[in-house]
């Protein structure tokens, strides 16, 4: 019964959370109330403070179930026992903007970071969480390119720090820009056709090198 009871209290929490992302991606982060969420998840109040302590603390789990997920996809490129560190990057970079148009959660929550989200006021400790998951994503994705480098897929002067700047840049340009305009191109069917230009600026960009030691 207990773990019945668990469970159920699982399942609740994950129903807020998706409630919380509808009306988030409706009304703006910093317009929304707890009271808005317990409606749309058609809790009590007291169920929804039982599982989360503020609309801060709602954000900040419905940011990290949607990062956690991404980042399972991405594991393949930091193993260094890959083969194809390359190939595994552009697969999952690729996918990743599909899948903003694709899939509905996903395109929620990116929407909500990128348009919905004020980083002032109560939120400001967002700022502090947003900006570890940006190092947090920049370690990541200069260990893929170390282990493309090592298999000699990309150039061995590679500067690592300035080329996952860059990367994860380009990435969250195409995001944010998409996300504004969407009906200005077709990002799912741009989107291997735009990681390749970006994968070929790592390979021949003369910026992306570390500077001759002559």
């Amino acid at each position: 019964m207990a773990r019945r009871t668990k469970e159920e209290a699982e399942i609740t929490r994950q129903q807020i959370l998706d409630s919380a992302e509808r009306v988030f991606a409706a009304k703006g982060v910093a317009h929304t109330t707890m009271a808005d969420i317990a409606a749309d998840a058609g809790v009590s109040r007291g169920a929804l403070y039982w599982h989360f302590t503020s609309k801060t603390d709602i954000f900040h789990a419905m940011f990290v179930r949607q990062h956690d997920a991404n980042k399972v996809v991405c594991a393949a490129a930091r193993d260094p026992e890959e083969a194809d560190p390359m190939g595994q990057m552009r697969s999952i970079l690729s996918h990743f903007l599909s899948k903003v148009v694709d899939d509905p959660q996903q395109r929620r929550v990116s929407e909500i970071l990128h348009h919905k989200c004020e980083l002032a006021g109560e939120q400001a400790d967002l700022r502090q969480h947003l900006q570890a998951t940006g190092d947090e994503i920049d370690q990541d994705i200069a260990l893929s390119l170390r282990n493309a480098v090592q298999r000699g897929q990309l150039p061995a002067d590679l500067d690592l720090r300035r080329s996952a700047i860059a990367v994860h840049a380009y990435i969250h340009g195409l995001i944010d820009n998409w996300l504004l305009r969407p009906d200005s191109y077709p990002l799912d069917r741009e989107a291997e056709a735009l990681v390749d230009a970006m994968l070929d600026m790592l390979r021949f960009s003369p910026a992306l090198r570390h500077p001759s030691q002559e």
